[in-house]
């Protein structure tokens, strides 16, 4: 963004990476796959780099709210330096709080997650999808991440991007607004956790491997995580993949 913004140019969005998307080596390849669709698409897009701070949710979510409320006001003084107005993000957490609890601080932005984003470039014809692509005929369930689905009501449009890859979605019994949480929101992700007959991550990757889908799609870095621990602790590692949506797009882009 600071070269972009020196050269004179406005890019259309601000792509935020997050935490995850940045150093976690998973999470890096969600992020490569969105930025190669956004190029593919013609969008104008920057990061802010190392000028991005964590947005504040774990220390938030865990009770640090001085902490929080001093990453905030870090991240919305150098965006609204920038005169950002567009963000686009792949990690649902950081679309909540940027959303959702920014504007409190003075940070207020167009706000938009990765799902629907994509939705709308298949629907504009921005980016176009191999007929009988890598996904057709195979058997996709989809997990819906709390802080996309309960907490911001968004529950078409990755499913919609998913329906655009010829495959067969198949839904778990417990889905949209009764999805089973992955275990790692609320700053979950980064605590010991209490003891109980199973971990939630497993409990969660059993129903989805119960549907006999070879993909489970995620849309969240944390998901992401979580379901790809069940299944290895499943040992069905060679029969199902956890893919985030932007890796299935990515990998369906006609040339």
């Amino acid at each position: 963004m600071a070269e972009k913004f020196s050269a004179g140019e406005t890019p259309e969005i601000l792509f935020w990476v997050g935490c995850a998307g940045s150093f976690d080596q998973r999470a890096q390849r969600i992020t490569k796959s969105f930025a190669m669709i956004l190029d593919k698409a013609g969008i104008k897009f920057a990061i802010l780099g190392k000028e991005e701070m964590c947005n504040g949710d774990p220390a938030r979510r865990a009770g640090n709210e001085f902490l929080f409320q001093m990453m905030a006001y870090q991240n919305i003084q150098i965006m609204n330096g920038y005169g950002i107005k567009r963000i686009v993000t792949a990690c649902p957490h950081c679309f909540n709080i940027l959303k959702n609890e920014y504007p409190a601080l003075g940070g207020n932005y167009e706000v938009i997650h990765h799902a629907t984003f994509l939705q709308q470039l298949i629907d504009e014809g921005k980016i176009r999808l191999k007929e009988g692509g890598s996904f057709k005929g195979k058997k996709i369930t989809y997990h819906d991440s709390c802080y996309l689905g309960r907490a911001n009501n968004i529950y078409e449009a990755p499913r919609k991007v998913l329906e655009a890859l010829d495959a067969e979605l198949i839904e778990m019994k417990r889905c949209r607004s009764k999805g089973l949480c992955c275990g790692a929101g609320g700053a979950q992700m980064f605590k010991e956790e209490e003891k109980g007959n199973t971990r939630i991550n497993f409990e969660r990757t059993g129903e989805a491997i119960s549907t006999g889908a070879n993909v489970i799609a995620a849309a969240c870095p944390f998901c992401n995580t979580m379901l790809t621990d069940g299944v290895k602790n499943a040992e069905k590692e060679t029969d199902v993949k956890v893919m985030d949506i932007a890796e299935l797009v990515a990998a369906s882009l006609s040339d």
